[in-house]
């Protein structure tokens, strides 16, 4: 089979979203990783449905297929990076994060979108353990619901440093939300050390909403370029071929928007290059 590529807009935030889809699509994608943002398909703004429309079209205009992605930083708070979260302390600023992912989640309904993707959030220190998995369970049977009414994947992704951070620790979450997707970055299980990337692919391949790649140096979560790391990307392309995956397969190259130009499609021609025979 032939694996289907994408590329993850965070990495072109130095671009306007249509100038950047087609960038991606002239450099031979199959789709864009979208991570929805204040220039990029804005959620919050009051024409959303309108520009998530307009952007379907052109997606289809350039055939490409979609993720949504709704790790943007300083969307909810300019103060407070990636603030509030499914675990924030605070009710109101919860209740802003669902109402976000539910708002992805219509969007990617628009876009027919393979999945949409988030994650828990870091715990703040004043935050204890069982209060944080408790607002999780409740946050996330609200997505779900949501997803499952629009017919659209809910991917959840392990994030080092959040409260949910290894694939171990999301397959002990799906036991207890079984309509829950992974969104596997392969470049994490290098960080978490906790499974073998390529392992990874195979043990959930049942479960996969969404896969991301990128090169990344064992137990240091920095994306980067193909080449630099300590990643076997081949090795991961060949799962992910053994095991049938149809959907996107996204680069996430989110320190490259200032070389975008060079990235996006430098990114592609290494990785055909390296797909098994």
């Amino acid at each position: 089979m032939t694996l289907r590529y994408a590329y993850n807009t965070n990495g072109a935030a130095n671009h306007r979203l249509d100038d950047a889809l087609r960038l991606i699509a002239d450099s031979g994608y199959d789709g864009a990783a979208i991570t929805l943002d204040h220039h990029h398909c804005d959620p919050l703004s009051s024409d959303w449905v309108i520009e998530a429309e307009r952007v379907g079209r052109l997606l289809g205009d350039l055939g490409l297929g979609a993720i949504v992605e709704t790790g943007a930083r300083f969307l909810l708070d300019p103060r407070a990076k990636h603030e509030p979260t499914l675990i924030s302390p605070e009710a109101e600023g919860r209740a802003r994060r669902v109402a976000f992912l539910k708002r992805a989640i219509d969007i990617a309904a628009i876009w027919n979108a393979d999945a949409v993707s988030f994650w828990s959030g870091v715990p703040r220190p004043e935050v204890g353990a069982d209060d944080a998995r408790c607002w999780l369970h409740e946050g996330l049977e609200q997505v779900l619901d949501h997803a499952q009414a629009a017919g659209v994947d809910a991917a959840f992704e392990p994030e080092p440093g959040m409260l949910i951070e290894t694939c171990g620790e999301w397959e002990a979450l799906h036991e207890r939300h079984p309509r829950l997707k992974l969104a596997l970055d392969t470049g994490h299980c290098l960080v978490s050390r906790d499974i073998d990337p390529a392992d990874a692919v195979r043990r959930y391949a049942d479960h996969l909403g969404t896969v991301a790649v990128e090169d990344m140096k064992t137990g240091v979560h920095v994306h980067l370029p193909f080449g630099e790391g300590d990643m076997d990307v081949p090795a991961v392309l060949a799962a992910l071929e053994e095991v049938g995956f149809s959907r996107l397969v996204s680069v996430e190259l989110s320190r490259e928007s200032p070389r975008a130009h060079h990235a996006i499609p430098a990114s592609i021609a290494w990785l055909k290059d390296r797909e098994p025979a």
